[in-house]
This record gives C-alpha cells, sequence and structure tokens, in this order.
C-alpha cells in the first residue's frame, strides 16, 4: 500500500455504564488508557472526556475507532425517530403480520410493536413476481402522495419497501428517485439495497431499523466529528459495524442498522484476535460488564457470524452480525426478592448514575458490583469511580434488610446467593452459543473480559466443564482493544433462491465476483493502511420445503454442484445429525465478506514489560479475606507487577485498573508471553 501507515491509534468504546479508550503508538509502543462514566444523553461527551483523561494530543492523532451503543439503546429503549413505510398494495400491514410466533413460550399475553405503526405505513399500486417480472406497473403520481402525505404526519425518514424487489429493484429505485426530488433529506431507505433477501417480514423489519435509527446515528457521528475537529484532529474517524468491521463515519449512516451490535462485536474481535496470537483458537467469550453480559462462540480464531440476529421479539435484523446472546446481569444489575420470595437479579441495572450502592453515588439497591465487595472479592478503597464514603457496614445493612430477612439469610449468605445466581444466568447464556448449537463446551477456553468478567470466569468454568480461561491484559477496555485491531469489512448477502439441481453454477460464480468486486472498491476508497484483502465466500442452504437455513463456507467459488451437495449435506449433518439424501438441495443465499486486512498490533505491550517485577512477592500487594463457602486469607497481587512467569496459585485476587481478576481455590494462573493469564481450572490446574 501506498498509504503512510497510522502510528497514533485511538480505539474507544462506548458502554451502558463506562466509556473506555486505548491509544497505542505503533512507532513506539507506547500505551495510554482511559475509562470514564459514559454520558447517556450525549455519549459524545464521554468520548471527549475519555481522550482528555488519556491526555490525547488530538492534533498528532493517525487514526480513531469508534465502537458505539447509539443504535442499540435507540431500538432497545423504542426512542425511534418518527418514520414512514411506502410499500406495495395489499402489504402494509406485513411488518405487524410478522411470523407465527409468540413472545414467551407459554401463555396467551404478550406485547408487540411495530417498528412503524400503521398509520405511517402507506401503500401505492406497484407489483413484481417473485421472478422479478412486472405484474402491475409503478403508480408514480401515488408515490408523490405518499411522500407529501408522510411528511405532513411529521416523518424524518422513510422506507420504501416493496414485495419481491430482491428479484428486481427496478420500482423501489424509481421510487428513490422521486424522493429524492421531494425528500427534505437523505434519510431513504431501500429495502432491496440494505437486504437482498427473499423473506419479506425481516427484509422489512431490517429497512425499518435502518430508516429509524438513520438520522440518530447521522446526528451522533456528526456532533462527534464537530467535537473532534474542533479540538484539531482532522485524522479519519471509522465506526464499528456488529459484523465485526469497520466503516468510515462519511458512510456509517446509510447503513445504520449495521452497527445495532457494535460494542458487543469489537469485544469478540478483540478476543479472536488474541486468541490467535496466543495459540487459542477457539473460544467462547464472556464480557461482562456493568449492564450486561454479552457471550460469543469463536472457532479457529473466526468469530461466528449470523444473518439472522432478533435484537427482541419480532425484531429481526438479518444483515450480518457477530453472533452474541446477551442476558441482563452485569456489574449494576439490581438484585430483589419478588413477590413470590424468590431471589432475582437483573434485568433491571442501576447503571452508572446512581450505580451500585459502593459506588457512593446514592444508589439504594443491592447489585451484583455490592455482593462481590461484601464478600471479600473487590477492595472498598479501590472500586472505579466510588466518589463518596460509603461504608462495608452499609452495604452489609443494605443486604441485611433488602435480601437478607425476607430469605432468612445473613448478609454474606444474601450476597453469595446474589452471586449464584447471577452465574447461573450467565451459563444458561454460554449454553444458548455452544450447547444449543452442537458445541461442547469443554473443547473451548472461555475468554473472560469487561470490567467484571474476570470476577465470575472461573466459577462459570467450573460450573460448564471449561478446562481453562483466558483473561487478556486489558479485560476491562477490551472492547476498545478491538476498535484498533479491528479489519475493515463489508457484507454482501443475494438470494437466489434456486434448486440446486437448476441453479445455474456460473450465474452464481459471477455473484460471488460482482459483490466482491464492490466491496474492494469501498475498502479501497478508505485512508487506512491495508497489509491486503482476502474474500470470505459461503452459501446459505436448505432441504427444499424447508424453513431455516444452515451456512455453508466455500473457499472456491468454482466448486461443482456435486461437490456443493456433499458440503451441504456434511455441514447439514453436523448440525443436526440427520441424512435426508432424498430430498432436493435448494440455494437461498450468496454471501460475500470482503476483509481489509490492517496492520498488526502488538497486544503484549498493553502492559508495561518494564514495570514487572522479578518475584511474585514484590508484585503482592496485600492479602484480605475472601469468601469462598468460608473465608480464607487471599493474597492481593497488582497485574501491573507480576513477572512474566508468574504462577498463582488460587485462592487469590488479582487487581488492575480496569478489572479484578479471582483465582479461586484449586484453580491454577499462569502469565503467557502475550500478557495474558491463563487460569487452570480444578483438575486442570
Amino acid at each position: 500500500m501506498t498509504r503512510q501507515a497510522s502510528e497514533q491509534v485511538v480505539g474507544v468504546d462506548v458502554g451502558g455504564t463506562f466509556t473506555d479508550l486505548v491509544m497505542i503508538d505503533q512507532a513506539t509502543g507506547a500505551v495510554r488508557l482511559a475509562k470514564v462514566s459514559s454520558t447517556a444523553d450525549n455519549q459524545a461527551r464521554g468520548v471527549m472526556r475519555a481522550l482528555a483523561a488519556a491526555q490525547a494530543d488530538l492534533g498528532a492523532l493517525d487514526l480513531i475507532v469508534h465502537g458505539t451503543t447509539t443504535t442499540t439503546n435507540a431500538v432497545l429503549e423504542r426512542k425511534l425517530c418518527r418514520t414512514g413505510l411506502i410499500t406495495t398494495a395489499g402489504f402494509r400491514d406485513v411488518l405487524e403480520l410478522g411470523r407465527r410466533t409468540r413472545p414467551q413460550p407459554y401463555g396467551m399475553k404478550g406485547e408487540f410493536r411495530p417498528i412503524i405503526p400503521r398509520q405511517l405505513r402507506l401503500e401505492v399500486p406497484e407489483r413484481m413476481d417473485a421472478a422479478g417480472r412486472v405484474v402491475a406497473p409503478l403508480d408514480e403520481d401515488a408515490v408523490r402522495e405518499a411522500a407529501a402525505k408522510l411528511l405532513r404526519l411529521g416523518c424524518e425518514s422513510v422506507v420504501v419497501h416493496f414485495l419481491h424487489a430482491y428479484a428486481n429493484p427496478a420500482h423501489e429505485q424509481r421510487v428513490a428517485g422521486i424522493l429524492g426530488e421531494c425528500w427534505p433529506n437523505g434519510f431513504v431507505t431501500m429495502g432491496h439495497a440494505l437486504l437482498s433477501e427473499s423473506r419479506e417480514f425481516e427484509r422489512g423489519v431490517t429497512a425499518a431499523v435502518n430508516a429509524s435509527v438513520q438520522p440518530l446515528l447521522a446526528r451522533y457521528v456528526s456532533a462527534l466529528q464537530r467535537d473532534l475537529a474542533g479540538g484539531g484532529y482532522d485524522g479519519q474517524l471509522l465506526v464499528m459495524n456488529g459484523n465485526g468491521g469497520m466503516v468510515s463515519a462519511a458512510r456509517v449512516a446509510e447503513e445504520a442498522a449495521k452497527t445495532v451490535m457494535s460494542g458487543p462485536a469489537s469485544g469478540v474481535i478483540a478476543a479472536a484476535y488474541a486468541g490467535r496470537a496466543a495459540g487459542i483458537e477457539d473460544l467462547i467469550t464472556y464480557d461482562m460488564g456493568g449492564t450486561s453480559t454479552d457471550v460469543a462462540l469463536i472457532r479457529g480464531a473466526e468469530p461466528s457470524v449470523s444473518n439472522e440476529t432478533e435484537i427482541e421479539y419480532a425484531m429481526p435484523i438479518h444483515v450480518p452480525m457477530v453472533d452474541v446472546r446477551t442476558v441482563g446481569a452485569g456489574g449494576g444489575s439490581i438484585a430483589r426478592v419478588n413477590s413470590a420470595g424468590l431471589l432475582e437479579v437483573g434485568p433491571q441495572s442501576a447503571g452508572a448514575d446512581p450505580g451500585p450502592i459502593c459506588y457512593g453515588r446514592g444508589g439504594a439497591e443491592p447489585t451484583i458490583s455490592d455482593a462481590n465487595l461484601l464478600l471479600g472479592r473487590l477492595d472498598p478503597d479501590g472500586i472505579t469511580a466510588v466518589e463518596g464514603g460509603v461504608s462495608l457496614d452499609h452495604v452489609r445493612a443494605v443486604f441485611d434488610a433488602r435480601l437478607g430477612a425476607p430469605l432468612g439469610l445473613d448478609a454474606t449468605r444474601a450476597a453469595e446467593a446474589v452471586l449464584r445466581v447471577a452465574n447461573t444466568r450467565m451459563a444458561g447464556a454460554i449454553r444458548m452459543v455452544s450447547v444449543s448449537l452442537g458445541a461442547d463446551p469443554r473443547d473451548f477456553a472461555l475468554f473472560a473480559f469487561g470490567g467484571a468478567g474476570p470476577l465470575h470466569a472461573g466459577a462459570l468454568a467450573r460450573e460448564l466443564g471449561i478446562p481453562r480461561v483466558l483473561v487478556p491484559p486489558r479485560p476491562g477496555i477490551t472492547n476498545a482493544v478491538g476498535c484498533v485491531v479491528a479489519d475493515l469489512r463489508h457484507d454482501y448477502v443475494r438470494t437466489l433462491n434456486r434448486a440446486l439441481d437448476t441453479l445455474d453454477m456460473d450465474e452464481l460464480r459471477a455473484v460471488f465476483e460482482a459483490q466482491a468486486a464492490e466491496g474492494a472498491a469501498l475498502i479501497g476508497d478508505e485512508a487506512v493502511t491495508l497489509t491486503g484483502t482476502r474474500r470470505i465466500h459461503s452459501l446459505d442452504m436448505q432441504f427444499v420445503g424447508q424453513t431455516h437455513l444452515v451456512r455453508v463456507p466455500l473457499d472456491d467459488i468454482s466448486i461443482d454442484r456435486a461437490e456443493l451437495r456433499r458440503r451441504f449435506e456434511a455441514v447439514y449433518f453436523e448440525r443436526f445429525r440427520v441424512e435426508l439424501a432424498e430430498i432436493r438441495a435448494n440455494v437461498v443465499n450468496a454471501n460475500t465478506s470482503v476483509v481489509g486486512q490492517r496492520v498488526p498490533v502488538d497486544l503484549a505491550t498493553l502492559i508495561d514489560p518494564a514495570g514487572r517485577k522479578t518475584t511474585l512477592a514484590e508484585a503482592q500487594r496485600t492479602g484480605r479475606e475472601v469468601y469462598f463457602g468460608q473465608w480464607l486469607t487471599s493474597p492481593v497481587y497488582r497485574r501491573e507487577l507480576l513477572p512474566a512467569d508468574a504462577v498463582i496459585e488460587g485462592p487469590a485476587v488479582i487487581e488492575q485498573m480496569d478489572t479484578t481478576v479471582l483465582i479461586e481455590p484449586g484453580d491454577v494462573a499462569r502469565c503467557d508471553a502475550q500478557g495474558n493469564l491463563l487460569i487452570g481450572i480444578g483438575a486442570a490446574a
């Protein structure tokens, strides 16, 4: 590449509780870190505060990569822009009819709210058939009338979603041209352009989500760019997408739906990168932050990417995203005794403000962080963001009154119960990405990160039979590290929906080549230093008559029909342990990912090697009583001071700026050359 290599690179990730930043000078290896409270009302303020805390010289920075929760929060909280829909006559209710599912497995009640309300869904005469042939011509006057009505109703953005536009997008494209003449802004989403898939419900919801968050993301990115420019920054701003790749801030709002899983995806990318460097390529990632816990599966150093993410009931977003499962259990998750007398933990969270009781900001509800504090696992004098003078006795009194008394337990046992319930919920999420998909957790290592993840990782690994835990050098800012190491990436999906025995294999290869060419052109436009590009091809297939799809990876797009059938049957058998040789195979989607590979980053520099001591005793700060069913005296070490070849037998506590690592009795932790801690669990130790 002829571009000048970026030297000072910043990765910044906005979470529900904290905004994390890592700044790496790739020329010298110097690292600066920052962790500040997130500013929910305007995330840009938190980003600027993190840059200030790291003493970043904005004028000297070469690249900033940002993971954002702007779109995620907007979707989950339904704080969306007013959006209209123009669709095929007779199909305005597709977004509401959905699939034959229900919000809960049991019971007859449930709530469902479509992204776009019915009064903002307007029909116009037009129709294509499934082969892309015009059945009814487009009524252009009706389009203009619909646009005028949506504007009168206060819509800021609009979706164009026609039946079978994936087969022939001509009518959607013409409507976009008409809207270009009368719509006052560029917030126009064509369903086929975002997702060229046959299923009209999923395609419509994905487009509706995109349009509903597009203005929000555009305003946020513009505000952040103004703030950065005001501080002297004139470099490139890249934004993490949910697929684990990055896209230019100038382009990100065009496909805003792709950023919905931006934050969680960056952590998974960092885990894959760190695991590859450590020689551990099969991982279950476990990211426990202040608000929630995210888990994902990595095989062969490649994160699992899904085209079928459902953010909540009846809200499928069918664009490629890292397959992350989330549960509402974080350090700030609130514990309560419900009306049935049972202990519940989460999903409600104390957030960053007021936060857990131990933060000293007025929090009054017992949380997971408070439970860890009572059990000696956290240092009462060193918790990040503590501002008040809350004592252990005060926290203990709250646990006694709110949890202990109703449950018949003392404060210590109540705190232990909170952690057991929370661990059970998090173990369930790990089973969703492993056991439920046919993977045995015992074949993986648990990659523990997030501000609270390393505190619980040992207990979770023991419950699931996972033999070892990998804790990276900076667990609490791993999502920000993911921003620094992530590649550029563009994903494409094209629906073919043909039986394999009738599919034109030359046409299939032409689709793959066209997708790859478009992705390469977009990556070539970015002012980012790359070491090369690679293509990833796959097909979504099914047996004729089935609904759900399996993904068949392809290492050669020149594959012949017989070999493709063999590979599909092998993938299907691996997933379901069933052979259906007598049923015809169907090719539904052709998928291509184009990845622009960035310059490697040495993660070992995240902990300064010069600061390490030569003996374990020199790295020990103190000792304290920690509860493991009984109180045990446990040494407390500073992570930055540990010798490069340290071996630590549990029980022990390892503290650092961004997290606390708990080594349980019977477990053994060892440092590796990358600065990771590898914890052997029980017999595996």
